[in-house]
C-alpha cells in the first residue's frame, strides 16, 4: 500500500531519476529528500512565473529563473 502524501504540492519530478543523480554523486538519500526538492523546485517555478509577470509577459523563459553559474 502506497503512503499517503503529507505534502499538499504535486510532485514535480521524476523521483527514479533524481535518486539515481545522488547515486551516481556517491550520495544516499533520505526518504524526505524528494519532497524538500519538490518543494524547492515549486518555489523556483512561482519565482519565476512572478518574475515574468512582473516583466509584463506570460511566458516564462530560462532567465526568469535566475540561475547563477
Amino acid at each position: 500500500m502506497a503512503k499517503k502524501k503529507t505534502n499538499t504540492e504535486e510532485m514535480l519530478l521524476v523521483g527514479t531519476k533524481v535518486k539515481a543523480a545522488l547515486k551516481d554523486s556517491g550520495c544516499n538519500v533520505a526518504s524526505d529528500a524528494l519532497e524538500g526538492l519538490n518543494a524547492y523546485v515549486h518555489w523556483l517555478v512561482t519565482q519565476a512565473a512572478q518574475r515574468a509577470s512582473e516583466n509584463g509577459r506570460k511566458t516564462v523563459r530560462s532567465h526568469d529563473f535566475l540561475i547563477m553559474q
